[in-house]
C-alpha cells in the first residue's frame, strides 16, 4: 500500500524511466552514469514508496508491469518539466540533450544545414541524432528513448503531436536518355509496367510509392526484384540501367550529382509527402519543440 506522504525524488523517477526505456539495468545505469546497485536501490525505493511493482526483473529479461506502463508517461512528463525548469532558470529554454530521430530519406538532406543553424542559434543545445525507420522511431517516442522525430506525416499514432514542416514533391529518376526524361507533365499512371526500384520493407518512402501506384491502379514491373537500404543505392541502380525510381524533391540535387541520370516531373498537383516534427503530447516542452520546428522550416534546403 502506498505511503500517502511519500514524495519520489527525481533520481528515483530517472531510474524507473531509464530501466523502462532500455529494458536492461546495466545499460540504464551506464546512461545515468550511476552504478547498478545505486540504480536498483532507487527503483526499489520508488516501488516501496508507491506500494507498486513497476518493473519485473529476472535473470533473462526486464519487463514493465501494467502499473509501470500506466505511470511511465507521467514520470517522463515530470522529468521533462523539471529539466525545463532548470533550463529556464539558466535563461535557455531549449538546452541540454535533445534526442532527435529522423528517417533516412530526410536525414542526409536536412542535417547539413540544420545542425550548423542549431549550433548558432541554440549553443546550449546538444542534439543526438538517431536515424531509423518510422516504426522504430515512433516506438522510441512512445517509450521516451527519443524526444522528437522528423517523419513523414500523418503517423496516425495516438499520444503524439504532429507539427507539419514542409511539403515536397516526388520526382521520377530515370537512366539517361529514357523516353520520359525531361518531361514535366507526367501523371502517376506512367508508372504502370515501368521497372520501379524501391527501398526495402519498413521504409515509409517505399509505402508512399506503392500507395501512389495503387491510387491509379498502376502495376509497375520488377517491384521487389531489387531492394536497397538507402536512396543512394537505389539511384545508383537506376544509373546502372536496372529501372526507375521515385525520390523526394529535396534529394534530387544530391543524388543525381553522383551519376549520369535524368529526371521527370509530375504535372500539378504533383504527388508528394509532408514532413513534420513529432513529439509526445504529454511533454512539458511543447513550446520549445514548436520553436525547433520553426528553425527546421526556415532552414530546409530547396
Amino acid at each position: 500500500m502506498a505511503d500517502q506522504t511519500y514524495q519520489p525524488t527525481l533520481s528515483q523517477l530517472r531510474a524507473f524511466v531509464a530501466i523502462a526505456e532500455y529494458r536492461h539495468f546495466g545499460t540504464a545505469a551506464a546512461r545515468l552514469n550511476v552504478s547498478q546497485p545505486t540504480l536498483s536501490q532507487a527503483l526499489a525505493a520508488l516501488e516501496n514508496g508507491l506500494g507498486l511493482q513497476l518493473i519485473e526483473r529476472s535473470t533473462r529479461r526486464v519487463l514493465v508491469t501494467a502499473a509501470g506502463t500506466r505511470l511511465l508517461p507521467k514520470a517522463m512528463a515530470t522529468l521533462e518539466a523539471a529539466d525545463r525548469f532548470v533550463a529556464s532558470a539558466a535563461g535557455d529554454d531549449l538546452g541540454g540533450t535533445l534526442r532527435m530521430g529522423i528517417i533516412p530519406t530526410v536525414a542526409p538532406y536536412v542535417l547539413p544545414s540544420l545542425l550548423p543553424e542549431l549550433r548558432k542559434r541554440l549553443p546550449e543545445l546538444h542534439p543526438q541524432v538517431i536515424e531509423d525507420q518510422t516504426a522504430r522511431l515512433l516506438d522510441g517516442l512512445r517509450t521516451g528513448v527519443l524526444d522528437v522525430a522528423l517523419l513523414a506525416l500523418p503517423t496516425q499514432a495516438p499520444g503524439l503531436v504532429e507539427l507539419p514542416l514542409y511539403d515536397e514533391e516526388f520526382v521520377l529518376v530515370t537512366p539517361p536518355g529514357h523516353e520520359l526524361a525531361g518531361r514535366t507533365d507526367i501523371g502517376p499512371a506512367v508508372l504502370d509496367t515501368l521497372p520501379l526500384l524501391l527501398l526495402d520493407e519498413g521504409h515509409c518512402l517505399r509505402d508512399q510509392a506503392l500507395d501512389l501506384c495503387r491510387s491509379v491502379d498502376a502495376r509497375p514491373g520488377g517491384v521487389g526484384d531489387t531492394r536497397a537500404a538507402s536512396l543512394s543505392t537505389v539511384v545508383q541502380c537506376v544509373a546502372g540501367g536496372l529501372g526507375v525510381t521515385l525520390i523526394p524533391s529535396m534529394a534530387v540535387a544530391a543524388e543525381t550529382a553522383r551519376a549520369e541520370l535524368d529526371t521527370a516531373h509530375f504535372a500539378a498537383p504533383a504527388p508528394g509527402r509532408t514532413i513534420g516534427l513529432v513529439y509526445r503530447a504529454s511533454t512539458a516542452r511543447a513550446e520549445d519543440y514548436e520553436y525547433l520546428a520553426a528553425i527546421v522550416r526556415a532552414n530546409r534546403p530547396h
